[in-house]
């Protein structure tokens, strides 16, 4: 169990300490996307979707999904983040949207996870919002791309 920092020597849980770690300014980006048949998608790139604007409505979603993530995720340090910015966009070849997060922060450690809980929410909210007509949608992969900061340094998805 050495190796999993979430969990003491005895196998217990626990939050890990970060209080020894320098600040340093720390990066994350993670994307996923929402399937939906061709009709859906058209409809919402009409902007006819009953419920508003899917794009903005599930952008919202995924930037206070990010700064939830604590409350969320068990164990997850509450990070007060710097910048949290969600963007989706249209893809016909894939038939649906598209959802990719940037998330920010200066602190002890990272907000992969931040990036991740905001592309989710922001899915699960495309999905919501659309379910009535397309119940058939499918939500992934989600997944981190790149991040940057502390000491691991930089990663990224070839």
């Amino acid at each position: 169990m050495a190796d999993l920092t979430h969990f003491d020597e005895t196998g217990r849980a626990r939050m890990v300490d970060v209080s020894a770690k320098a600040e340093t300014v720390r990066v994350a980006v993670a994307r996923g996307a929402v399937r939906m048949p061709p009709e859906t998608l058209a409809t919402v790139e009409a902007g006819g979707v009953a419920k508003g604007d899917v794009a903005a409505v599930a952008e919202l979603a995924g930037i206070m999904g990010a700064k939830k993530t604590s409350d969320l995720v068990p164990l997850c340090h509450p990070l007060s983040l710097s910048s949290v910015r969600v963007r989706i966009e249209p893809d016909r070849q894939l038939s649906g949207l598209r959802v990719e997060a940037e998330v920010k922060t200066t602190g002890q450690t990272g907000v992969e996870m931040e990036a991740l809980t905001a592309v989710s929410v922001a899915c699960l909210t495309i999905y919501d919002m659309l379910k009535s007509g397309a119940r058939d949608m499918t939500i992934g992969p989600i997944e981190l791309v790149r991040k940057s900061g502390g000491k691991s340094g930089d990663w990224r998805r070839d």
